[in-house]
Protein backbone atom coordinates (compact mmCIF):
# COMPACT_ATOMS: atom_id res chain seq x y z
CA UNK A 1 0.00 0.00 0.00
CA UNK A 2 1.92 3.35 1.28
CA UNK A 3 5.50 3.37 1.15
CA UNK A 4 7.25 4.62 4.67
CA UNK A 5 7.94 8.49 3.83
CA UNK A 6 9.64 8.98 7.41
CA UNK A 7 13.48 8.26 7.97
CA UNK A 8 15.03 7.71 11.38
CA UNK A 9 12.43 5.96 12.60
CA UNK A 10 13.07 3.11 15.03
CA UNK A 11 10.57 0.40 16.30
CA UNK A 12 10.40 0.35 20.34
CA UNK A 13 9.31 -3.02 22.09
CA UNK A 14 7.66 -2.87 25.17
CA UNK A 15 7.75 -4.13 28.65
CA UNK A 16 3.82 -5.43 28.13
CA UNK A 17 3.50 -7.85 25.65
CA UNK A 18 -0.07 -8.80 23.77
CA UNK A 19 0.00 -12.31 25.81
CA UNK A 20 0.29 -10.03 29.16
CA UNK A 21 -3.15 -7.58 27.79
CA UNK A 22 -4.67 -10.92 27.01
CA UNK A 23 -4.75 -12.23 30.41
CA UNK A 24 -5.57 -9.39 32.01
CA UNK A 25 -8.22 -9.30 29.87
CA UNK A 26 -9.48 -12.84 29.80
CA UNK A 27 -9.74 -12.72 25.82
CA UNK A 28 -7.51 -12.54 22.53
CA UNK A 29 -7.58 -9.65 20.69
CA UNK A 30 -8.89 -10.46 16.85
CA UNK A 31 -10.28 -8.07 14.01
CA UNK A 32 -13.88 -9.40 13.05
CA UNK A 33 -13.93 -7.95 9.04
CA UNK A 34 -17.53 -7.65 8.18
CA UNK A 35 -17.65 -6.69 4.32
CA UNK A 36 -20.77 -6.56 2.17
CA UNK A 37 -22.95 -4.03 0.13
CA UNK A 38 -24.74 -1.30 1.86
CA UNK A 39 -27.57 -2.31 3.01
CA UNK A 40 -26.26 -6.23 3.56
CA UNK A 41 -26.72 -6.21 8.03
CA UNK A 42 -22.86 -5.34 8.35
CA UNK A 43 -23.29 -2.76 11.35
CA UNK A 44 -26.84 -4.08 12.48
CA UNK A 45 -24.99 -7.55 12.83
CA UNK A 46 -21.78 -5.77 13.87
CA UNK A 47 -23.58 -3.95 16.57
CA UNK A 48 -25.30 -6.87 18.02
CA UNK A 49 -22.42 -8.88 18.21
CA UNK A 50 -20.52 -6.07 20.09
CA UNK A 51 -23.41 -6.41 22.81
CA UNK A 52 -23.66 -9.72 23.20
CA UNK A 53 -20.10 -9.54 23.86
CA UNK A 54 -20.59 -7.24 26.60
CA UNK A 55 -23.13 -8.81 28.26
CA UNK A 56 -20.40 -11.76 28.79
CA UNK A 57 -18.25 -9.13 30.10
CA UNK A 58 -15.58 -9.22 26.85
CA UNK A 59 -14.18 -6.01 25.84
CA UNK A 60 -14.87 -5.38 21.76
CA UNK A 61 -14.94 -1.83 19.62
CA UNK A 62 -16.73 -1.33 16.38
CA UNK A 63 -14.72 0.23 13.83
CA UNK A 64 -17.72 1.65 11.45
CA UNK A 65 -17.78 2.89 8.09
CA UNK A 66 -19.77 5.87 8.35
CA UNK A 67 -18.41 6.55 11.96
CA UNK A 68 -14.64 6.40 10.74
CA UNK A 69 -15.41 9.04 8.17
CA UNK A 70 -16.48 11.60 10.16
CA UNK A 71 -13.28 11.66 11.83
CA UNK A 72 -9.64 9.60 11.10
CA UNK A 73 -10.88 9.34 7.08
CA UNK A 74 -13.24 12.49 6.84
CA UNK A 75 -10.57 13.75 3.93
CA UNK A 76 -11.61 10.87 1.77
CA UNK A 77 -13.92 10.84 -0.81
CA UNK A 78 -15.29 7.25 -3.36
CA UNK A 79 -12.70 7.02 -5.47
CA UNK A 80 -10.96 3.85 -6.02
CA UNK A 81 -7.62 5.27 -4.40
CA UNK A 82 -9.69 6.83 -1.93
CA UNK A 83 -11.29 3.42 -0.86
CA UNK A 84 -7.75 1.87 -0.78
CA UNK A 85 -6.40 4.86 1.80
CA UNK A 86 -9.73 4.52 3.43
CA UNK A 87 -8.87 1.25 4.15
CA UNK A 88 -5.62 0.68 4.65
CA UNK A 89 -5.84 3.34 7.49
CA UNK A 90 -8.84 1.52 9.11
CA UNK A 91 -6.70 -2.12 8.64
CA UNK A 92 -3.83 -0.07 10.53
CA UNK A 93 -6.45 0.87 13.53
CA UNK A 94 -7.80 -2.39 13.60
CA UNK A 95 -4.36 -4.33 14.11
CA UNK A 96 -3.68 -1.78 16.97
CA UNK A 97 -6.92 -2.54 18.75
CA UNK A 98 -6.61 -6.28 18.57
CA UNK A 99 -3.09 -6.20 19.55
CA UNK A 100 -3.99 -4.08 22.57
CA UNK A 101 -6.08 -7.24 22.89
CA UNK A 102 -9.57 -5.79 22.08
CA UNK A 103 -11.88 -7.61 20.01
CA UNK A 104 -11.83 -5.26 16.76
CA UNK A 105 -15.35 -5.49 15.22
CA UNK A 106 -15.09 -4.05 11.64
CA UNK A 107 -18.35 -2.68 9.50
CA UNK A 108 -17.45 -1.64 6.11
CA UNK A 109 -18.25 -2.00 2.30
CA UNK A 110 -14.44 -2.96 1.70
CA UNK A 111 -15.14 -3.75 -1.64
CA UNK A 112 -11.76 -5.13 -3.34
CA UNK A 113 -10.21 -8.40 -2.35
CA UNK A 114 -7.32 -6.96 -2.62
CA UNK A 115 -7.41 -4.24 0.37
CA UNK A 116 -8.97 -6.89 2.79
CA UNK A 117 -6.56 -9.03 2.08
CA UNK A 118 -3.75 -5.82 3.06
CA UNK A 119 -5.26 -6.52 6.44
CA UNK A 120 -5.62 -9.60 6.76
CA UNK A 121 -1.72 -9.52 6.51
CA UNK A 122 -1.13 -6.91 8.68
CA UNK A 123 -3.38 -9.12 11.16
CA UNK A 124 -1.22 -12.36 10.96
CA UNK A 125 -2.27 -15.78 11.03
CA UNK A 126 -5.37 -16.49 12.77
CA UNK A 127 -6.16 -12.79 14.10
CA UNK A 128 -8.36 -11.96 10.92
CA UNK A 129 -12.00 -13.02 10.33
CA UNK A 130 -13.41 -11.97 7.23
CA UNK A 131 -17.56 -11.69 7.65
CA UNK A 132 -19.40 -11.71 4.49
CA UNK A 133 -22.52 -10.12 5.20
CA UNK A 134 -24.27 -11.64 1.94
CA UNK A 135 -27.36 -9.61 0.53
CA UNK A 136 -28.60 -9.49 -3.00
CA UNK A 137 -28.56 -6.49 -4.30
CA UNK A 138 -32.60 -6.50 -4.71
CA UNK A 139 -32.43 -6.58 -0.67
CA UNK A 140 -30.03 -4.16 -0.28
CA UNK A 141 -32.03 -2.29 -2.54
CA UNK A 142 -35.24 -2.88 -1.00
CA UNK A 143 -34.00 -1.92 2.67
CA UNK A 144 -32.34 1.21 1.74
CA UNK A 145 -31.93 2.19 5.21
CA UNK A 146 -29.76 5.91 3.99
CA UNK A 147 -31.92 6.16 0.89
CA UNK A 148 -28.40 5.68 -1.12
CA UNK A 149 -29.55 3.23 -3.48
CA UNK A 150 -31.99 5.55 -4.87
CA UNK A 151 -29.58 8.32 -5.12
CA UNK A 152 -27.16 6.32 -6.80
CA UNK A 153 -30.35 5.25 -9.29
CA UNK A 154 -31.20 8.62 -10.01
CA UNK A 155 -27.51 9.82 -10.58
CA UNK A 156 -27.14 11.86 -7.66
CA UNK A 157 -24.26 9.89 -6.54
CA UNK A 158 -21.05 8.50 -8.32
CA UNK A 159 -19.11 5.12 -7.91
CA UNK A 160 -21.46 3.64 -5.71
CA UNK A 161 -20.41 0.31 -5.12
CA UNK A 162 -23.35 -2.71 -6.13
CA UNK A 163 -24.75 0.20 -8.72
CA UNK A 164 -22.15 1.44 -10.66
CA UNK A 165 -18.90 0.85 -8.97
CA UNK A 166 -17.89 -2.95 -8.35
CA UNK A 167 -17.98 -5.33 -5.15
CA UNK A 168 -15.97 -8.22 -5.38
CA UNK A 169 -17.20 -11.10 -3.12
CA UNK A 170 -15.09 -12.92 -0.83
CA UNK A 171 -13.97 -16.28 -1.89
CA UNK A 172 -13.07 -17.58 0.94
CA UNK A 173 -14.30 -15.97 4.30
CA UNK A 174 -14.07 -17.47 7.40
CA UNK A 175 -18.14 -16.64 7.91
CA UNK A 176 -21.03 -15.91 5.90
CA UNK A 177 -23.72 -14.80 7.27
CA UNK A 178 -26.59 -15.11 5.11
CA UNK A 179 -28.73 -12.03 6.23
CA UNK A 180 -31.51 -12.53 3.18
CA UNK A 181 -32.63 -15.55 5.67
CA UNK A 182 -30.98 -14.99 8.73
CA UNK A 183 -32.07 -12.93 11.69
CA UNK A 184 -29.68 -10.19 13.17
CA UNK A 185 -29.51 -12.72 16.73
CA UNK A 186 -29.05 -15.71 14.46
CA UNK A 187 -26.15 -13.72 12.44
CA UNK A 188 -24.78 -12.49 15.90
CA UNK A 189 -24.36 -16.08 17.35
CA UNK A 190 -23.03 -17.75 14.46
CA UNK A 191 -20.33 -15.13 14.91
CA UNK A 192 -20.15 -15.72 18.54
CA UNK A 193 -19.94 -19.54 18.32
CA UNK A 194 -17.19 -18.78 15.66
CA UNK A 195 -15.49 -17.29 18.44
CA UNK A 196 -15.72 -19.66 20.73
CA UNK A 197 -14.49 -21.83 18.66
CA UNK A 198 -11.39 -20.50 17.54
CA UNK A 199 -10.50 -19.60 21.17
CA UNK A 200 -10.78 -16.00 21.12
CA UNK A 201 -13.83 -16.07 24.94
Amino acid sequence: MKEQKATNVVWHDHAVEREKREQLLKQKGVVLWFTGLSGSGKSTVANEVAHKLHEREKLAYILDGDNIRHGLNKDLGFSPEDRKENIRRISEVANLFADAGLITITAFISPYAKDRNFCRELAGEGRFLEIYAKASLETCEKRDPKGMYKKARAGEIKEFTGINAPYEEPENPELITDTDKETVEESAEKVLKKLEELGFI
